[in-house]
């Protein structure tokens, strides 16, 4: 990998690449944590305040739709168990339960959004597991009944669970009884739960203030050292100098292109396995859009935006997507087809209440010859058809999701098959 540096020749545009995931990364734990423990109740008075609980699971108990708002580009596949640790204390030992043979993951990203350790189904099984998590200042032994242990290279730890759920009725509380089994306590078997001063607004999103985006690195680092052979580059020279910086890089960091073209229109945002590497400019560019992502052992994203000629998708003309025979995609778990309005990246609302497609839609057809064509469009081609609904007269686009995708997708071999107008 090479490391791609902004264009601004003072250093502090190169001091913001460098930590923006640092604040962004801390932007999240105050947005996802939460606010209530079940038995200690508010970790703070009143709306306002920034203090949350950390150590402790939240989760999500239903697929999103298109009223759920507060993530872009979400997946309709999973449900999400989240929870940040803070492991300044001590370390934290977690309690996941037998999952049988249901695809789940457990994906831990360091506080510069290296997504550096995994427990579940690819990685470690679908067994009871018990997995032990420490700082790097931690030198204890490891107890008995432990079945992996985890060391974290900083203090905080984005803990992001995604478990495979195949509808919102008897399976869906099935996962809600498993999601109960997930459970954090300290060695000595006490809860692992603490209350942390988050010190930010949850709600704000834009460009953050000079100050406060310089208090929050500036603690953050303490906790999270940059990572080995990594030259940290804080603070800039001048205040004047990052408030002159961050609209800028954060603009400049929005209008990035996908990176990585797969052809037939196709590209993926995010190439990592479990670190970035000195690649620092794809390492912010990722953490301002696509924040959470799994690694790409064990998801990848490809993206379409472009028809087979080049033009934009869009909800005022029909499209087919089709594999060849023997020629879908190639993974270890499942693959889904994601449907998003270019609006707002939001899922789309349809007769059918459908917003993806896969390998696990039941009466999903095959052609005789075994090739499978998804009907992309507005309107309802027929019962014969595999129809992901399109918005009406407006832009979309499409996420081909791949879980534990095959060395084909790795090595980028794989021919992925252009959307065509109908």
């Amino acid at each position: 990998m090479t490391t791609s540096l902004p264009h601004a020749s003072d250093g502090a545009d190169a001091a913001v690449v460098q930590t923006l995931p640092l604040f962004e990364m801390m932007r999240m734990r105050a947005a996802t944590t939460a606010r209530r423990h079940p038995r200690h109740g508010f970790a703070g008075e009143g709306r306002a305040s920034a203090m949350r609980w950390v150590n402790q699971f939240t989760h999500t108990h239903r697929r999103l739709g298109p009223d759920d708002r507060e993530v872009v580009s979400p997946n309709n596949d999973t449900v999400y168990s989240n929870a940040w640790l803070d492991l300044s204390a001590g370390p934290v030992v977690i309690d996941s339960p037998d999952m049988g043979e249901r695809y789940w993951t457990l994906g831990l990203l360091d506080a510069w959004t290296n997504p550096f350790a995994y427990v579940g189904r690819r990685a470690t099984g679908n067994r009871p597991q018990r997995t032990l998590v420490h700082g790097p200042s931690w030198l204890g032994t490891v107890p008995a009944g432990i079945t992996q242990v985890i060391a974290a290279p900083g203090d905080d730890v984005w803990l992001i669970g995604r478990i495979l759920v195949d509808d919102d009725g008897p399976d869906a509380a099935q996962v809600r009884a498993l999601q109960a089994q997930l459970r954090m306590e300290r060695l000595d078997g006490s809860d692992a739960a603490m209350r942390v001063d988050t010190g930010l607004d949850a709600a704000d999103t834009g460009v953050p203030d000079p100050q406060l985006y310089s208090a929050t690195v500036a603690t953050a680092l303490q906790r999270n050292p940059p990572p080995p052979g990594e030259r940290l580059l804080w603070p800039p020279a001048t205040p004047e100098a990052l408030a002159g910086a961050l609209p800028a890089v954060y603009a400049r960091l929005r209008a990035d292109q996908q990176p990585h073209a797969l052809g037939g229109g196709w590209a993926i945002p995010v190439l990592v396995r479990t670190h970035w590497g000195d690649d620092l400019r794809s390492r912010a560019r990722i953490a301002r859009n696509f924040i959470g992502a799994l690694g790409m052992d064990e998801a990848m994203y490809p993206t379409a935006e472009v028809d087979v000629d080049g033009a934009a998708l869009h909800g005022g003309r029909r499209y087919a997507l089709t594999f060849a025979p023997g020629a879908g995609p190639r993974v270890g778990a499942f693959w889904s087809l994601t449907m998003y309005r270019r609006s707002d990246c939001l899922f789309v609302a349809n007769p059918i209440a459908r917003y993806s497609i896969g390998d696990r839609t039941p009466g999903l057809r095959h052609a005789p010859d075994g090739s499978l064509t998804i009907r992309l469009q507005a309107d309802d081609p027929g019962p014969d058809a595999n129809w992901l609904p399109a918005p009406r007269d407006e832009a979309f686009y499409v996420v081909l999701r791949l879980y534990q995708p095959h060395a084909d997708h790795l090595e980028q071999r794989f021919t992925y098959p252009p959307i065509r107008p109908v």
